[in-house]
């Protein structure tokens, strides 16, 4: 059950192509509409900031390079301590 509240105002043109959308989709409100718009897309926006996509001819020289790499230097000792401050894993 939903616990927390949005409140907003909006254009009322906005307002009524929303409700006809709602309408259309067979959703019992205007908010059911919103609700389901706020999941989807912020899923989507999340999913793009937290993950890349190489092609897989870079991946494979990127694991090239990790299998035949000497010991790590002082810049990639560097980059990991800033990547395990921002959160990257």
């Amino acid at each position: 059950m939903a616990t927390s509240r949005i409140e907003m105002r909006i254009d009322e043109t906005v307002k009524a192509a929303a409700e006809k959308a709602a309408a259309l989709e067979g959703m019992k409100s205007l908010t059911e509409y919103v609700v389901r718009l706020i999941e989807k897309d912020s899923q989507r926006i999340i999913k793009a900031h937290e993950s890349i996509t190489v092609e897989n001819d870079v991946f494979d020289r990127f694991i090239l390079a990790c299998n035949t790499a000497k010991a790590p230097n002082q810049k990639l000792r560097e980059a990991k301590k800033l990547a395990q401050r921002k959160g990257i894993q």
